[in-house]
């Protein structure tokens, strides 16, 4: 057996059956090792190589957290909340509140479609923007799955399609330059062409969530989500103003130096100083952000090392030329099995950055071999490698989401984010994909 769909699979399983998924991933991990062949310290210098890659993001996450927790003391995106539940309040009718939603909904979709392109601070902006508005989305009655759904699409249709931002680093730097280096001439390629179709299949599955899947009302519990927002502390104009400098300050600060550990602290000392957050409560509050974001930073770490054990085991390329026996000349096979084994990897690994890399080099001779065009050997790889992003328990692609709508522990990382991603998401996108690959 292939060491690669056991420990994926065994990681699912084991999360779906209510194991933390950090828990889950080192216990697929020692598995895939084993069933790869390679005896146990072997397989522990592999993991403890593989984590010490996430100990950065975790960091980052951490601190985020903290910023997150003072911007929320602060009372600045209390602003944005009083306001929306004041006009909550004024609206009568179903019709009122359903524009409401569509508004809170669009403002989310713009922030994270922003946040790849316009601004690229990827999940920064989630633990800053989305806890504050729980308030809101219990009052309308909005299901946070649906939330979880849009932001998902919103982190990761822009850098599949858009070559700006994170788009420019996975369309050019990654998807055109790793197929490069693997021997295809891609001079003339337009990638956003080769990625279109993809990009449609990511645009149904949006449209069927909001349209069909979780129109229905969802109720949750506002005495939980009162004492996770803090709303036991009053703001004035001093705060509200230190706020929005420090979120600007921050955001320049990672920006320029393309470290979200110095913009999260550059904003939290501001708060420190400005006396926003008073000295003696700076620990608490560092510590309820490690809170808020531990979790998806100690996945994170978890996450590298399953990864470096997956590729030691070699088990990567069997996958694929094992499949590739089964191809033959059938075309239509051949693009939906490497669809899947990419679909396999992402999900295994959590990052579709990191799954070109890995699947460039042993699909595009393939695909060369079989007859594909160069515009679907492009699209193909791409797909491939975005196929599990979302849908994937280790992907910050879901795990951001988690981390702001679960602030008030309400919302279970694999049953509201995680299935609702995979199966609106990976799925049309798998189709689309394949189109993409028979049609180019």
């Amino acid at each position: 057996m292939n060491a690669v769909v056991i420990a994926v699979v065994l990681m699912l399983v084991l999360s779906l059956a209510r194991m933390h998924v950090m828990v889950a991933m080192i216990v697929a991990a020692f598995v895939g090792g084993w069933v790869g062949g390679l005896d146990l310290n072997t397989t522990l210098e592999a993991f403890n190589a593989g984590i010490g890659g996430g100990a950065g993001i975790a960091l980052s996450y951490a601190l985020l957290g903290g910023f997150a927790v003072a911007i929320s003391l602060s009372g600045l995106p209390h602003l944005l909340a009083d306001a929306i539940l004041k006009r909550i309040g004024a609206e009568t009718g179903g019709k009122q509140s359903l524009w409401l939603k569509n508004a809170l909904l669009l403002l989310l979709l713009s922030a994270a479609v922003m946040s790849q392109n316009l601004i690229p601070i990827h999940i920064a902006f989630i633990p800053i923007l989305v806890p504050p508005l729980l308030m809101v989305m219990a009052k309308l009655n909005l299901d946070r799955r649906l939330v979880a759904c849009v932001l998902t699409f919103g982190l990761i249709t822009p850098y599949m399609f858009l070559p700006v931002g994170f788009g420019t680093i996975y369309l050019n730097d990654i998807l055109l330059g790793r197929v490069a280096e693997a021997g295809l001439n891609v001079e003339g390629v337009s990638v956003v062409k080769a990625m279109a179709i993809p990009a449609l299949g990511m645009v149904a599955g949006l449209l069927i969530a909001v349209l069909f899947s979780y129109r229905k009302p969802r109720e949750y519990n506002i005495a939980r989500i009162a004492v996770a927002e803090h709303t036991g502390r009053t703001y004035d104009r001093k705060s509200l103003l230190i706020a929005a400098a420090a979120v600007v300050l921050a955001f320049v600060v990672q920006l320029s130096t393309d470290s979200m550990v110095l913009g999260a602290m550059a904003g939290f000392v501001l708060f420190s100083v400005t006396g926003v957050v008073r000295w003696n409560e700076s620990e608490g509050v560092v510590l309820d952000g490690i809170k808020m974001m531990a979790s998806i930073g100690f996945i994170m770490i978890a996450a590298s090392g399953f990864s470096e054990v997956l590729e030691k085991t070699g088990h990567i390329a069997e996958l694929v030329n094992g499949s590739a026996g089964w191809l033959g000349d059938n075309k239509a096979l051949a693009a939906l099995l490497l669809l899947v084994v990419g679909l396999l990897l992402t999900m295994g690994i959590g990052s579709s950055f990191s799954t070109i890399p890995i699947i460039a080099a042993i699909y595009v001779p393939l695909c060369v071999q079989m007859g594909f065009s160069p515009l679907a050997i492009v699209a193909l790889v791409g797909t491939a490698g975005a196929l599990g992003d979302a849908g994937s328990p280790a992907s910050d692609s879901t795990l951001g989401p988690t981390a702001g709508l679960n602030a008030d522990g309400q919302h279970n990382h694999m049953r509201d984010t995680v299935v609702p991603t995979f199966l609106h998401f990976n799925l049309p996108l798998l189709v689309a994909g394949w189109i993409a690959a028979m049609v180019l």
